[in-house]
This record gives structure tokens, sequence and C-alpha cells, in this order.
């Protein structure tokens, strides 16, 4: 495929990432981190929401899982198809928006690096980089929708783990998964440097009152939801 790489995943295989589409950075690999520590018994049901380049949905189905794997555009949709039949490993993998593709199924797991990102002006148009970490000006326009889907798209006992930056509202996050009656908490943490989109809105992101005067680095956050009844 033009414009293809090749990298190293985060389990020591060789992965191709295509031309922009989002590569594994440190939000999926403490997404990854996460997901393996959690019970994946063979045949479970297992969606990548907002796949990117598949690196999630192939950890998944290492381990025996029916995954489905989805991302609103085409380019992520065909890289996730690359990286699955070059690992030979089956994915199902959809072109939609969140759950819309999935509409009326339920899964045991649901794992999510959605965009997140504060931006001024309006959501980027399909066809841009940008729309897979530009999430408008608070950085929730996408993260409050998961929230309000979460819990009925979990059969009973099922977990999201969902990995977003502080910058855009931990507390609105675990409100919005409680109020929808899962059980919430933050399982992973890390912080690191500002990369060149947040070096970018530096001034803009003070002003807004998200970063100090001598920020230097973003916290990363993993969020473990569970459907108990």
């Amino acid at each position: 495929m033009p414009g293809t790489t090749a990298r190293n995943d985060s389990e020591g295989g060789t992965m191709p990432v295509t031309w922009r589409v989002y590569a594994p950075q440190h939000d999926t690999e403490l997404l990854t981190r996460a997901l393996h520590r959690e019970p994946v018994p063979t045949g479970a049901a297992v969606l990548d929401m907002g796949t990117g380049a598949g690196t999630l949905a192939l950890a998944a189905a290492r381990r025996g899982a029916h995954v489905t794997a989805v991302d609103r555009t085409y380019r992520a949709v065909l890289a996730t198809r690359l990286n699955a039949r070059l690992a030979r490993l089956p994915v199902e993998v959809l072109q939609g928006d969140l759950f819309g593709p999935v509409a009326g199924r339920r899964f045991d797991l649901v794992v999510s690096n959605p965009p997140y990102v504060p931006a001024p002006g309006a959501a980027p148009r399909r066809h841009r980089a940008a729309v897979a970490w530009d999430a408008g000006v608070d950085g929730r326009l996408l993260l409050d929708r998961i929230c309000r889907s979460a819990h009925s798209s979990l059969r009973p006992g099922g977990v999201l783990l969902l990995v977003h930056s502080a910058l855009s509202g931990i507390a609105p996050t675990l409100a919005g998964l409680e109020r929808s009656g899962l059980e919430v908490r933050v399982t992973d943490r890390c912080f690191v440097p500002f990369g060149p989109v947040l070096r970018s809105r530096g001034a803009w992101l003070r002003e807004r009152g998200l970063l100090d005067a001598d920020e230097e680095k973003e916290e990363l956050v993993v969020i473990r939801a569970e459907r108990t009844h």
C-alpha cells in the first residue's frame, strides 16, 4: 500500500502503519498494557473502537478473541485489514462512527483510544489527519458519546477500557460512565512530554486554563468501566 512504513508493535512483531493513520504512541501503549491485564477467554467478543492501525485489535486477536475493529476513516479501515492479513489474524473491520456499525451487538470487552485533544474551532473534516486527535474545544466531542452508549454495548460483566488525556477532563468521564450504570475507576496513569500538536496549542490551552505556565507534560489515563448487572 502506498505510504506504508514498517515498525515494531508492542509485542515485538512488525506492523505496517499507513500514511495519515494514527500511529501507536504512548496512549496506545498504556491501553495495551491495561488490555493485557484483563481476562480475555478464547472466543470472547472484543470491540476496538477507533482502531487506527489496528494495534489493540491485533493484541486481542492474538489471545483468541473474536475481534471487531471500527474506525470512521477509510484509511484506518484499510490499514487494519492489511495489518490483520499480514499477521494472519481474523479481525472483522468496519467503517463507521463509534458504536454505529455494531448497533445492537454486545461485547465482553470494549477498548477505545478516541480523539480527545482540545482544539480551537470546529471538528476537522474526515479527510484531514487531525480527525485522529482533534475533539472539539473541550476534547469531549466523542468521549461524552462513548460514556452515554457504553453500558448498552457491554454484556453483563463486560468491561470498557478507555484512554484519554487529563486535558479533556477525567472527572466528567468517570461521572458520565457512572450515570450510565457502570462501575468505574482509573487503573493507569502516565505523564508524557508534549508532542507537536500540544506544543503548537500551548498558548491557547493556557488561555483556557487547561495548562499551567510551566507545564510541559501531559497526563494520560486509562479508565476501566464494568457492567456488573
